[in-house]
């Protein structure tokens, strides 16, 4: 079974790995191409760099040259037109594995692959289909979330469901320390799901299509912290933005952003932070905990901060540089 591999940013490398591993196997796979975006402006200087995949495809294909063997084909389309689909149909693929790739495929394109395709995707389907389930599953304090793999269809993230795995969640998550365990899990179930089309054996279940969600595009300007929410949402939002948009506030009319932190239980708060005060006031120091910052509803400790433009620094050494902090008001 020859396979085209389709995705972009850096949770799907762990799956590309895994097909790269079963296809070097003597399984009868073959990973016939890979299909991600092209390359874009990143960083300060603006220099267009390759998509995460594509830097790791470019490594598995110089270990390929090394062994003497034929690299695959990088494939890079502005848009999936006849001239991608001509690309893609020139690869003779027989499935589709897509993990991320941020586009939708149209019937044309799907129609290339006799064994059709199938998506892997962050979460317990039906539940946060979209493009930012990692994120949304963060901001609504789940206990649990997953990785599921579906088969392509005509609906966003609606196909039926090839396998399904859980992944227990602490409330310590960040967006990126969860994307990396959905990775490896996403890697973990593959083969096997690869198999079993294959072979045959393998059954699909249908969605519950009544109970789905969805999540959207985060933008930038969701990382501005409200101060009146509550201590566990704000936490929430600083982990699910970690590391885009990252969550922020101002302090003296500069920028802050607040890397790390973590809501204090009623129990656990010093006696300054007891008394009345406005969101967004800066109360004192928990010496284990960090920074006190009151909420709308609770009490934030805050561990880690940056000013726009300058070092990511532990709450103490920020604390150091910034005299006139405890007792001022952020936000405002």
């Amino acid at each position: 079974m020859r396979i085209l591999f389709a995705g972009s940013p850096a949770i799907a490398v762990p799956a590309l790995e895994a097909i790269f591993t079963l296809c070097v196997g003597a399984g009868g796979f073959e990973l016939a191409g890979l299909l991600t975006n092209p390359d874009s402006p990143k960083g300060r200087s603006g220099k267009s760099e390759p998509t995460e995949l594509a830097l790791a495809a470019g490594r598995l294909n110089a270990a390929l040259e090394a062994a003497g063997k034929a690299p695959f084909p990088i494939l890079k389309p502005e848009k999936l037109d006849a001239g991608a689909r001509r690309q893609a149909a020139a690869l003779e693929a027989d499935l589709l594995v897509s993990f991320a790739y941020g586009r939708i495929f149209g019937p044309k394109f799907l129609a290339l692959f006799p064994c059709g395709g199938i998506n892997i995707h962050p979460s317990l389907l039906p539940k946060y289909r979209g493009p930012t389930p990692i994120q949304a599953a963060i901001l609504g304090r789940e206990t649990e979330t997953g990785v599921t793999i579906q088969k392509l269809a005509a609906q966003m993230d609606s196909g039926d469901i090839l396998a399904q795995e859980r992944l227990p969640l602490d409330g310590r998550e960040t967006a990126a320390s969860l994307s990396e365990e959905a990775a490896r899990k996403a890697a973990e179930m593959l083969p096997s799901v690869l198999k079993g089309i294959a072979e045959g054996t393998i059954q699909a279940r249908p969605q519950d299509h009544a109970g789905a969600s969805y999540c959207s595009l985060i933008v930038r300007e969701a990382g501005l912290i409200d101060w009146t929410a509550s201590a566990p949402e704000i936490d929430a939002r600083i982990r699910a933005f970690d590391p885009w948009p990252l969550s922020w506030t101002t302090h003296g009319g500069r920028r802050l952003f607040i890397l790390n932190a973590e809501p204090l239980d009623a129990g656990d708060l010093p006696p300054e932070a007891a008394g009345p005060a406005p969101p967004g006031r800066v109360l004192g120091i928990d010496k284990k905990r960090g920074i006190l910052v009151r909420t709308g509803e609770g009490i934030l400790a805050v561990s880690a901060l940056q000013y726009q433009a300058k070092k990511a620094l532990e709450w103490k050494a920020f604390l150091n540089g910034v005299r006139d902090f405890t007792g001022s008001r952020l936000g405002v």
